[in-house]
């Protein structure tokens, strides 16, 4: 464990720099590409203006500015939520998937497949360690729906015990800003 923080910085460093020369070569800021990709996982109560600016930790005029650019450039649509007045989803368009679909993301993905099969569960282990260090920095976790506490299955439905939603199956895989890490604990005695 002692190279770890070497390795996970180094990792970051590399992904940075991947990142920097994608957004260069799309004409795009990097703070863009990462929205963009954002929201391509984002589930219907992530993908709001609000919700990009605490996952990234900056102002919401920074995202703003952010979305306007995505916006022009036809990379990203502001959908108006039918329910909820002025609340408006974001979607990125194809041209916006179609360029992420060659970026550092989809690389690093790629990657993570050739892995050997000793390494099927990297993903529990950083995901405890961005649990550990979400809490630290007293950020909001924003985890991947089904791996939530209120996460509830009954058959094959699924639906959020938060909002009392139905979710569609597209939707359980997708990041959630509500996201609560479950408690083993908790569970354990509930069932007990």
């Amino acid at each position: 464990m002692e190279d770890t923080p070497l390795l996970l910085d180094r990792l970051g460093v590399l992904m940075q720099q991947s990142l920097r020369e994608d957004s260069a070569r799309h004409d795009l800021l990097p703070i863009h590409l990462q929205i963009l990709a954002y929201l391509e996982r984002a589930n219907r109560y992530s993908n709001l203006p609000i919700a990009v600016a605490e996952y990234f930790g900056v102002t919401r005029g920074t995202v703003s500015q952010s979305l306007q650019v995505l916006e022009r450039r036809g990379l990203l649509v502001k959908q108006p939520d039918a329910d909820h007045g002025r609340r408006v989803h974001l979607k990125p368009t194809r041209t916006g998937r179609a360029l992420l679909n060659n970026c550092w993301t989809k690389r690093l993905e790629a990657a993570l497949s050739e892995l050997p099969t000793e390494f099927e569960h990297l993903d529990d282990a950083l995901r405890g360690l961005l649990i550990l260090l979400q809490r630290q920095n007293g950020q909001r976790a924003f985890g991947v729906c089904k791996f939530c506490m209120h996460f509830q299955t009954r058959g094959r439905s699924a639906r959020c015990g938060l909002t009392g939603e139905p979710l569609a199956p597209e939707q359980t895989e997708r990041i959630c800003r509500e996201w609560t890490q479950n408690n083993p604990t908790a569970t354990a005695m509930a069932s007990a």
